[in-house]
């Protein structure tokens, strides 16, 4: 897609932070966080939106699924368990589908946004 933001951040023709890519995948900063960590998950295959993912995108979906809490380790959010099984750290993942659901960008992409109640930040 030409016009793609996330295609052309992909193609490396709009610079990014990347924490991450792969053959498939590719991660990066979220340029306006709405939590102290904050970054996506995007495959570099031009799919518009969840709701047009298929059977044939499973193993795409599940990629970027197991590919979260690693991420969100790694920048300083993980989920973890202490000694005595206290719950400490954690994040949410977010798909956001077509205008009602908030997308901005028509290309897929999973949010991970972390650090302190991000739930209770500005979105």
């Amino acid at each position: 897609m030409e016009n793609c933001i996330f295609c052309k951040i992909a193609a490396k023709q709009i610079p990014s932070k990347a924490i991450y890519e792969d053959d498939d995948l590719i991660a990066f900063h979220d340029i306006n966080p709405a939590a102290p960590i904050h970054f996506l998950i995007v495959p570099k295959q031009h799919i518009a939106t969840l709701a047009d993912c298929t059977e044939a995108h499973a193993a795409l979906l599940g990629k970027m699924a197991l590919l979260a809490p690693r991420l969100a380790q790694e920048q300083g959010c993980g989920y973890q368990l202490d000694e005595q099984g206290q719950a400490s750290g954690g994040y949410k993942t977010v798909f956001n589908v077509g205008p009602d659901g908030g997308q901005e960008v028509y290309h897929l992409h999973m949010h991970v946004i972390g650090g302190p109640k991000p739930w209770r930040g500005q979105r």
